[in-house]
């Protein structure tokens, strides 16, 4: 069911042309502050979390397309976060953190992490690597909703080759 969700997530906002949500989790609330004021002045929605607990609560009720993901945080560590997330979901999470040893990469990358980034960083790099991880998702995404067709969640229907949307059986105009 979070599956499909995603996919639908995905679906429209590509045919509404937003960018997508970008769940950051720092403890460090300067950073959460300098990555939501970029992320979002390029067209992302952003959500902040900081720490491991308030961030598997804010994936729950947000279904981010990608996670920013410190390691080092109270309550629950970012490899804590990356596992959980990891069985059940299958959401992009870059790794922003200040352990930069080949051997913390080798471990976030283990658990699931998609890239790793150490602090200091260069948000432009970042933001890049973002896009990347986006473009990839969202062109193995437009691949199996293609192939699916159609896709049902609750009373919305999606027929992908007939480019229309329906809502309770009554088609919605796109425009």
């Amino acid at each position: 069911m979070l599956e499909s969700s995603r996919l639908l997530g995905t679906a429209l906002r590509n045919l509404s042309g937003d960018k997508g949500t970008i769940l950051v989790v720092d403890d460090e609330a300067s950073i959460r502050k300098i990555l939501q004021t970029r992320l979002e002045m390029i067209g992302y929605s952003v959500v902040q979390a900081s720490d491991g607990e308030e961030a598997l609560s804010a994936f729950r009720l947000s279904t981010p397309d990608l996670i920013v993901l410190d390691v080092m945080m109270p309550k629950l560590d970012g490899y804590g976060v990356c596992k959980q997330l990891r069985s059940y979901s299958d959401v992009p999470i870059i790794m922003l953190t200040a352990l930069g040893d080949v051997a913390d990469r080798i471990t976030g990358l283990e658990l699931g992490a998609d890239d790793y980034m150490a602090k200091p960083f260069s948000p432009k790099e970042l933001e890049s690597r973002i896009r990347s991880l986006l473009r990839r998702r969202n062109d193995t995404t437009t691949t199996a909703i293609s192939n699916l067709g159609v896709m049902v969640v609750d009373n919305l229907k999606i027929d992908t080759n007939k480019r229309q949307v329906y809502k309770a059986g009554e088609r919605i105009p796109l425009t």
